[in-house]
């Protein structure tokens, strides 16, 4: 009886592996899914990064601070980029982050997330997709914590708005390795600081190796600030746009979608 037991239980194993094991489904057969993504509300994304994109046909996000003058000054621009089918997200009005981490003396005190209440923030990220509604219209969105963290006033803040969104990016990481592993409320992305172009297209081609997503999040492009050359990103652009077949590049949003129905 104890072998007969073994041995289903090896069977059951087996089959459990086989199913974590087997090959996420892309669209049209891509190998891989690749989310462009731009934080921040900057000028450089607009005046570079967008004209670069649409010229290769490709989408991408922008997560938008928006308490940004940037956003008003360029209002019809930002609104114009979500009716060519890119997707704006919630980046929080204010970008708050935790002061109290190392290397954040840049966080101005009226920024610090360490003294704000988990409600207010999600208060405030809640009038953020209000005020994104107003500029594209949309109900369904995703968005990504600024910083990376996830506490406000010490408290956990992303459980309050897992409702509120598709998807939520909430950390930095690698190259996703299992999409049947993969937390929707927690996705893992790459921000890219000063990378080549090879340096980029080379995560691509991992996610390819793995059949799972890379996240790139972006700052600024050929300027502002953690940026990567306007050269390297249309080297990665141009890349992406010649081999259509082997990676699925679109919004997160578009991505996240698929990813939960499957």
């Amino acid at each position: 009886m104890q072998k007969i037991y073994l041995v289903l239980v090896c069977a059951w194993l087996a089959g459990a592996s086989s199913v974590v094991a087997k090959p996420f489904s892309w669209p049209n057969g891509a190998k891989a899914a690749v989310s462009l993504a731009y934080d921040d509300t900057l000028a450089s994304q607009l005046d570079v990064a967008l004209p670069a994109l649409n010229a290769y046909g490709l989408k991408a996000s922008f997560y938008l601070q928006l308490s940004s003058p940037l956003l008003t000054a360029r209002l019809s621009e930002w609104r114009a980029a979500a009716a060519q089918g890119h997707e704006l997200g919630n980046h929080t009005l204010f970008h708050q982050c935790s002061a109290s981490k190392p290397g954040r003396d840049w966080v101005a005190a009226e920024n610090d997330l360490d003294t704000i209440s988990a409600v207010q923030l999600v208060q405030q990220i809640r009038l953020a997709n209000s005020m994104l509604f107003a500029i594209d219209g949309k109900t369904e969105r995703t968005f990504t914590a600024p910083c990376g963290d996830e506490l406000a006033g010490s408290q956990p803040y992303l459980p309050l708005i897992y409702g509120d969104f598709v998807a939520i990016k909430a950390k930095t990481g690698p190259v996703v390795a299992n999409m049947a592993q993969l937390n929707v409320h927690a996705v893992e992305v790459i921000a890219p600081v000063g990378s080549s172009s090879a340096e980029l297209i080379a995560l691509v081609k991992q996610a390819a190796q793995y059949g799972t997503m890379v996240n790139f999040t972006f700052h600024g492009i050929g300027g502002d600030h953690l940026s990567v050359s306007a050269d390297a990103h249309a080297e990665l652009l141009a890349y992406l746009a010649a081999n259509r077949d082997i990676y699925w590049t679109d919004t997160f949003i578009n991505i996240m979608q698929h990813v939960k129905a499957n």
